[in-house]
């Protein structure tokens, strides 16, 4: 069974790779090991090594795990698509608006 890759966008690579900038850093200023981060989110230290690259391969739930043993940051990402601007411009758009009919 081969390994599975995930293709992304450039700008999305980016994205990862400057979020797994931020969990590092994060990690580092609360002095945090790689061993007690590892073990609080029951990940091996290649997997978050990875997450720590940005590695696109890796689940969205393994983040969420790193990012809850680094002290409850999983809660930030309630934040993901809360305002949805281009959506809601594109409901309002097709939204239709009621005609009054003619008078007779």
């Amino acid at each position: 069974m081969g390994k599975r890759t995930t293709i992304v966008m450039p700008n999305t690579q980016k994205i990862l790779n400057r979020m797994g900038e931020q969990i590092k850093l994060a990690r580092l200023r609360r002095d945090l090991s790689v061993e007690l981060v590892c073990e609080r989110a029951g990940i091996s230290r290649t997997t978050l090594w990875s997450v720590e690259k940005g590695s696109s391969s890796v689940a969205m739930g393994t983040y969420a795990a790193v990012l809850h043993a680094l002290g409850g940051m999983d809660k930030d990402l309630l934040l993901v698509a809360q305002d949805d601007k281009m959506g809601r411009t594109i409901q309002d758009l097709n939204l239709t608006t009621r005609k009054r009919a003619p008078r007779k």
